[in-house]
């Protein structure tokens, strides 16, 4: 057993069974659905359920966590003796961030025999995912904390975040497009090809007509980055919104032009970022030599 610990957040959208199998404690996010008050725990079949849901009408509100949740989490772990490595969606993303390094510095004067280290990991949902489970790889292969802690400040940027979502009505409600063009953009069936570039942001690289043509975006974005490093064996993550069939059409492509890639896993998105983007929204997530928009 290592003498640290990693921890995470429901954020990072990895399955429940994997974080069971590998004994990584998270701290879940919660989500209301109508007055019902609901955490976030990482089951797939919590995640079909919840899309099922919105695609009936179901509104979803998130809720950050509150610095004093924190704290209990990070005392919880603290307890056990070891050190805490803690890796939480990008602090462009959510205030949580913030909270969590403020009762952070709280635990270390109750704790100054331990290291605790929250990292800015400047990726969300499945990418944190990606960087979570690179880093634990790495913990049980018997590398120490300061070195896991080394290899994810050097590699979290070098991890590719592509998105598209089906309905921009979602974007409107979260304020990342306006009233208007959302009524302009589905009318027209504009489609936005999103990214997170280096700041931790979720931007758009692009717009187009049509899902088949942002699923075609993604790919060419996809294929572009292999090309310049060797994928022997590259780990791809897509993780989808009910919308398993696109995630399949991209897999299939990229394991026709790049054969020799690794496993590609499909898993279903977490309810915080479907919460804000719904149904239909596809991404997918791998280790390459940057992040680019297109």
């Amino acid at each position: 057993m290592a003498d640290y610990i990693i921890a995470t957040s429901s954020t990072s959208d990895l399955p429940r069974t994997w974080l069971d199998a590998h004994k990584i404690p998270f701290i879940p996010y919660t989500y209301t659905v109508g007055d019902k008050l609901f955490e976030d725990d990482c089951r797939e079949e919590s995640r079909d359920a919840v899309y099922a849901g919105m695609r009936k009408g179901d509104r979803l509100k998130t809720s950050m966590i509150n610095e004093f949740v924190y704290y209990d989490f990070f005392k919880s772990l603290l307890e056990t003796g070891r050190d805490v490595i803690f890796l939480d969606m990008s602090q462009k993303m959510s205030v949580s961030f913030v909270n969590a390094n403020k009762a952070a510095q709280q635990i270390r004067e109750e704790f100054p025999e331990r290291k605790l280290y929250v990292m800015d990991t400047l990726c969300i949902s499945g990418g944190l995912g990606l960087l979570v489970e690179q880093m634990v790889e790495r913990m049980e292969a018997g590398q120490s904390f300061d070195q896991v802690i080394a290899w994810g400040e050097e590699n979290k940027l070098k991890i590719a975040h592509r998105f598209t979502v089906d309905d921009l009505n979602y974007l409107k409600a979260g304020g990342r497009v306006s009233n208007a063009s959302a009524l302009v953009g589905s009318m027209l069936n504009i489609k936005p090809v999103l990214y997170v570039p280096d700041g931790g942001t979720l931007d758009v690289a692009k717009k187009v007509r049509g899902r088949k043509a942002a699923i075609q975006t993604i790919l060419d974005g996809v294929l572009g980055d292999l090309s310049r490093i060797d994928p022997t064996g590259l780990k791809i993550h897509i993780l989808q919104a009910d919308c398993r069939g696109d995630a399949e059409i991209l897999r299939d492509a990229i394991k026709a032009a790049y054969p020799q890639v690794g496993e590609i896993t499909i898993t279903g998105l977490g309810v915080v970022i479907g919460a804000h983007c719904g149904p239909g929204l596809l991404t997918i997530f791998y280790l390459c030599n940057g992040r680019t928009p297109l």
